[in-house]
């Protein structure tokens, strides 16, 4: 509460933030949209299709960045020994780091996706049969995706008590995932497809469901059912991380100063 009262008492500083944050993440669409200037189809998907791949991921990735994308100061903390005063206090170290200069300017990627996920889903209203499953589906999709992208985070965090610093290595999952997500999974090899499905799940962020609501089939073959377990997914990935962090909140020993 501290650093949003702070961040609010210099409201217009704040609108300008968040604005910006949000034109800078929207510059992605725009490389899309202009790349869908020169052409009619990308990988067989429409441009109102690739919207809803976009908008559902940008959503997820800004909730769970708002939630807990300070996690990656865990590294400094470790080696600058600050870690310790968290130790002290009656609160979970986890929730401590998160809301540690709480960034509410963060905000502004998630406003984006979902601006950009709103104009999608009337723009698809002649390729899309709406049945109340699949309405369901969309804020659902966003909802786990957010968690299994904080899931990502978490289990990053841990692995800096052992590596010292790896806050690139988990941006190159959260990040760089999420933009491998705003395009769709027919453009990428299969390979690759099994490896963000069984090794690190973030098919299920949006590909599975958003595959499921715009009634195409999956590239591995998978059933569709399964678009409707990204709870689930989120949950199953959240439990080792969230072991995971608790060990090496555990194990870490004070630099002593």
């Amino acid at each position: 509460m501290m650093w949003i009262r702070s961040t609010m008492t210099y409201r217009t500083s704040f609108l300008l933030a968040l604005f910006g944050n949000a034109a800078i993440t929207l510059l992605d669409f725009a490389a899309i949209f202009i790349m869908f200037s020169h052409v009619d189809v990308l990988g067989g998907f429409t441009l109102p299709e690739i919207a809803l791949l976009y908008g559902s991921c940008s959503a997820s990735l800004g909730l769970a960045d708002l939630l807990l994308g300070n996690l990656h100061r865990v590294g400094t903390r470790i080696r600058d020994g600050s870690l310790d005063t968290m130790l002290v206090r009656p609160v979970p170290v986890l929730a401590q780091v998160a809301a540690d200069r709480f960034a509410l300017r963060r905000l502004g990627r998630t406003a984006q996706g979902l601006a950009v996920l709103g104009w999608s889903v009337p723009a698809l209203s002649g390729q899309v049969d709406w049945t109340p499953g699949k309405v369901l589906l969309v804020p659902v999709m966003v909802l786990a995706g957010a968690g299994i992208f904080g899931a990502v985070m978490v289990a990053g965090a841990a692995f800096q008590f052992a590596a010292g610093d790896a806050a690139e290595v988990v941006n190159s999952f959260t990040y760089g995932g999420c933009t491998m997500l705003q395009y769709p999974p027919t453009v990428f090899a299969t390979d690759l497809l099994r490896g963000v499905t069984f090794i690190v799940p973030l098919a299920f962020v949006n590909w599975l469901p958003a595959l499921h609501v715009l009634g195409r089939p999956d590239p591995l073959g998978l059933p569709g059912w399964l678009a409707y377990t990204s709870p689930l997914v989120a949950f199953a990935v959240f439990l080792p991380a969230s072991l995971a962090w608790r060990a090496g909140v555990r194990s870490y020993r004070s630099t002593g100063s």
